[in-house]
């Protein structure tokens, strides 16, 4: 009996392994293919699929009820090719559009060390001070990498930027009519007042489904803290406040100030009950 519940152990774990073989080897080659076909329009210089009508911004604030100057906030899903920028109306963030990316470099993961030529995943914040408009990829905003979580374990690299044309080394390329249209809408966003606007950056769309599958993953926990962020946001279109705590990503969605938050290194206050069943706060920092 043993020898059989040792097999059939065996045969579980090699069907787990086989089946985490196939997500990576389909992400892999699903990346492979839209790399080969976004190089392919680029040379060609023709829009990628899914560009919106770049020719026709004005029209398209004002079918959407925003205007430039208005809050921002950044999405960067990596599987999917595609950047969102959302802009601030009635208390909330709606979507104005979701612009292809043409090219990101390395696998799905974080970036963890200089060379790696991996893209960068997780929170980061962009201000006035991250911005160039003269880089040699027509015009190009720093992510902030590494950030404060990437500096708590130890990552390294630099310049993982936000940029036009079709070429990576870390980096998000958007081409350069893309990130034209981005860069007006990022710099009347930080002339109009906001001091920052956040980028979340995550592997692939987090659907419960979509993490379930990469379980045994050796990013799933890293993923995981992830999707606690972004389904923050998804539940009332606001990013929350993020901080680092114990070198992992803490979210409250109370705290968030239109988007504008600096990202802390800081922990939660854990709450204990006073008499009568009060709760008492309790500083462990």
């Amino acid at each position: 009996m043993l020898v059989v519940f040792l097999l059939l152990l065996s045969a579980g774990a090699v069907a787990v392994y086989t089946i985490s073989l196939d997500i990576k080897t389909r992400d892999r080659n699903l990346i492979a293919a839209q790399r080969m076909k976004n190089h392919a329009l680029f040379r060609l210089s023709r829009p990628l699929v899914g560009t919106p009508q770049l020719d026709d911004l004005n029209g398209r604030l004002n079918a959407h009820g925003v205007q430039l100057g208005a809050p921002i906030f950044m999405r960067i899903f990596k599987r999917e090719f595609e950047l969102e920028l959302w802009m601030l109306r009635d208390g909330r963030f709606h979507r104005f559009a979701t612009y292809p990316i043409c090219m990101w470099s390395g696998a799905l993961g974080p970036k963890q060390k200089e060379g790696d030529r991996q893209a960068p995943e997780g929170f980061y914040t962009v201000t006035k001070k991250q911005l160039n408009p003269n880089s040699r990829w027509h015009r190009a905003f720093n992510l902030g990498f590494p950030n404060l979580f990437d500096r708590s374990h130890k990552r390294t690299g630099s310049f993982l930027m936000v940029h036009g044309g079709c070429g990576s080394i870390g980096c998000y390329a958007m081409t350069d009519p893309v990130i034209s249209e981005i860069w007006k809408i990022v710099t009347a966003a930080l002339n109009g007042g906001q001091p920052r606007f956040h980028v979340h950056v995550f592997p692939f769309r987090m659907s419960n489904e979509a993490l379930e599958a990469r379980k045994d993953d050796a990013q799933f926990p890293f993923w995981r803290d992830l999707k606690q962020g972004h389904d923050h946001f998804e539940a009332n279109w606001m990013p929350p406040r993020v901080s680092v705590c114990n070198a992992r990503y803490v979210f409250d969605a109370a705290k968030s100030r239109n988007g504008s938050d600096v990202i802390e290194r800081q922990c939660p206050k854990p709450t204990a009950v006073g008499r009568g069943g009060a709760p008492v706060q309790r500083r462990t920092n």
